[in-house]
């Protein structure tokens, strides 16, 4: 498969995923959002595959939302916001219920959505000076696509501090939030990288498909997370067309 927005490359048994848009610190557009998606899909569907890798190019994992992109949603209707947030949805729900044990490893920003993406994979490691940020609320709307990842990882008590104020954290608070696994240099992460890709490698994939379904079961999310990702999909869509999102998005556009 070829894609415009990614980097993929597969040695042995693991492929890594590298976001690839760096002008723009890989900030989510149609396209990446899609891309994304088929990859993590393409790769989790293929038999020599054991290991995923995600991570970005350039100085940021991912800084949200792209510009241009949020400039298109602006101008959408209810019906074009809605199959937008259901996209976003799917993106996450791949990497969330991917069989293939999925790893990020993150650095710079990881912005809105880009928390999406760390959330829904099994382990994330981040470098020492990582900022993490849920800045929609400064939008007038909600991380509502993003939030039964976030809030599954991470609990009630992480998303009320940081989903509600939109402030900026440090790598340190996420680690105790739980949404990173391991904080440390670009060294010890490509270290600490090396040991899950081990660990994952002489395990049974067989068991590990079934250990993640396990997990998920044992949660209650495997059957119970439809309703949630149909209402957090028409959120967003209702919020984006609101007089406030709309005139708070054009101020931000117009900076």
């Amino acid at each position: 498969m070829e894609f415009t927005t990614l980097q993929i490359g597969i040695e042995k048994n693991v492929a890594r995923v590298a976001l690839n848009r760096p002008e723009v610190r890989n900030a989510l557009n149609v396209t990446m959002i899609h891309e994304l998606t088929e990859a993590v899909a393409w790769l989790d569907a293929r038999d020599d595959i054991q290991v995923i890798e995600i991570c970005g190019n350039g100085k940021s994992f991912c800084a949200g939302a792209d510009i241009n992109y949020m400039k298109d949603i602006a101008k959408y209707g209810y019906a074009q916001n809605l199959d937008d947030a259901n996209k976003l949805s799917k993106l996450f729900q791949t990497i969330y219920f991917c069989n293939t044990p999925v790893i990020a490893l993150v650095h710079g920003h990881v912005i809105g959505g880009g928390n999406g993406i760390i959330a829904a994979c099994d382990v994330v490691l981040a470098e020492n000076d990582t900022v993490f940020a849920f800045s929609e609320v400064k939008l007038g709307i909600t991380p509502a696509t993003i939030s039964p990842f976030i809030i599954a990882r991470c609990g009630e008590m992480m998303a009320r501090d940081t989903m509600l104020s939109g402030r900026k954290f440090t790598a340190q608070e996420a680690l105790r939030f739980n949404l990173v696994n391991y904080v440390g240099t670009m060294e010890e992460l490509n270290k600490r990288l090396d040991f899950y890709t081990e660990h994952y490698l002489s395990a049974s994939p067989y068991a590990i498909r079934d250990c993640k379904q396990l997990i998920r079961s044992v949660c209650g999310r495997n059957d119970q997370y439809d309703s949630v990702f149909t209402m957090t999909s028409s959120l967003i869509a209702n919020e984006r067309m609101s007089s406030d999102a709309q005139e708070r998005m054009k101020k931000f556009l117009e900076k």
